[in-house]
Parts: C-alpha cells; structure tokens; sequence
C-alpha cells in the first residue's frame, strides 16, 4: 500500500510540476521581443527566460512537495537528495522551436531510481496535449479528451516512419548511420524534438533515431515509450537514460531491424 500511495504521489506531483511550467512558459510563446542567448561555445545552442523561469517554477514546487529528491535540470544542474529518486527536468525541449513560434517544443518530466527512469511526463503546453508513463499506464490527455497509450505492432523497415530532430543527427558517422535506415524506411521526418517520442507511444510512427542527447533529454521520453509498449535503447542495444546515441522503437521488429544498422556506427 505504501508503495502504490508513494506512485500516486510522485505521478500527482509530475502533473503539477507540468501545471506549473505550462503558466509560466505560455505568456512568453510568441511574444513580441523574446530573446535568446547562447550556450553553445560553437554552432547555436539557445536558452531564454523562458526556459530559466520554467525550471524555477518546477523546481519550487519541488521544494514544497518532495523536498527530499534530487533534481537533475537542463538550466541549473543537479541538487543531491536523500530518498533515493531523482527528478530529471527539461524546462523546454525544442527551444528551437521555441523560438521559431511553432508549436511542438515541450517540457520533460521524469522521476528514476538507480535503474533509471520509473515514470515520465511529456506535456506539450500550446497544444494541450499531455502523456505520460509508468506505474503500469500509460495515457494521454489533449484537447480531445484522453486515451490510453499503444505503440504500434511489428512491421518491417521498409514499413516504417522514422523521425529524427536534425537532419545531420549528430557526427559525420552517425549521419551515415541515420540515412542508411532512412534510406529503407517509408517515410522519414524530421524537426518534431520530444514530439516525435510522444508520437512513438501514441501508436503513429514506429521509430526516432538520436544522437548527442543529454539525460534530461531521453529519461521521460523513455518511461513513456517502455509504459506503451515500445523499446528505448542506445544503437547498441543497451541503456539509454544517460544520453548519446538513442533509438525509440515501437516493437521488437523496427528496433532490431534499425539496430542492425545503428551497430555498426563506430564508437567516438
């Protein structure tokens, strides 16, 4: 009982850290004037105050409601807890986007334990839509109502719509190895950021290939997906939730077939 009143907690606690976000991001979506700057020392890596004021947000209702986690967040590092489980938070992913107006950047919300994330909440604020995993559900709310999470079945490559962010993907290597699975897919789409995850456990595409990926951008995208029925694993078949290279696959068949080739990318 403890256990299960612990999970009701941590997944009522999630939401209301994604409640918060969403009230602080919103008025900065599209406003006249919003800014950027950079932290990248080369190439455009932005952050605005938007992204700073979501993650305080959070991180405060974390102080009043579970002050004895750690965190784990894009903008302001890591704070040790006592209790064993970590909140692992991107104020906004797809800042990008963010910037540009359109509306498929999204903040991530994952709680893990030493194996790695046991729950994860991608809410899509402009939208409406919200879905999260773990805990033995998996569902979404949106503008439509809700429903619950299923990826889609087995089916062969060349069945399969593949989404990746950047159409470079991350190295030259690494490219290669996106466009030789792109190149046996039916469709190949890119630009969604943490979108096209949410896509892969709603059941409407069967695969999104990464790379250069921090932890705060793959631990909520994961328990989502696994809680659907999909698999998320690095291109060599192991554990994804600390970042790099990843794939997030709908059934066994993408994955392995996606895989097949992803392996054989050499290792940096």
């Amino acid at each position: 009982m403890a256990e299960q009143l612990d999970a009701q907690n941590v997944i009522d606690t999630a939401h209301a850290l994604a409640d918060a976000a969403r009230a602080v991001i919103l008025p900065f979506f599209r406003s006249p004037g919003l800014t950027a700057d950079n932290k990248a020392a080369a190439g455009f890596d932005p952050v605005t105050a938007a992204d700073r004021a979501a993650e305080q947000a959070i991180r405060a209702v974390l102080a009043g409601r579970r002050p004895d986690d750690a965190i784990v967040g894009e903008e302001f590092g890591a704070t040790p807890g006592s209790s064993g489980l970590t909140w692992v938070i991107d104020p906004i992913d797809g800042t990008r986007a963010f910037l540009s107006g359109t509306p498929t950047w999204g903040v991530l919300i994952a709680v893990s334990d030493s194996t790695g994330p046991i729950y994860g909440l991608i809410d899509q604020p402009y939208i409406g839509e919200r879905f999260e995993g773990g805990f033995g559900h998996a569902r979404m709310t949106g503008p439509r109502g809700g429903a619950d999470l299923a990826t889609r079945s087995d089916r062969p490559l060349s069945d399969s719509i593949v989404f990746t962010t950047f159409p470079e993907v991350g190295n030259p290597d690494e490219m290669a190895g996106f466009q030789q699975v792109a190149a046996q897919a039916k469709l190949t789409r890119y630009g969604m950021d943490c979108y096209a995850y949410a896509l892969v456990a709603a059941g409407q595409i069967d695969l999104v290939i990464e790379a250069g990926l921090s932890n705060y951008d793959i631990q909520a995208p994961i328990a989502v997906i696994e809680a659907a029925g999909g698999i998320v694993t690095d291109w060599q078949g192991g554990p994804a939730h600390n970042g790099g290279r990843v794939v997030a696959a709908a059934s066994k068949q993408q994955h392995a077939e996606a895989l097949e080739i992803l392996s054989r990318v050499p290792l940096e």
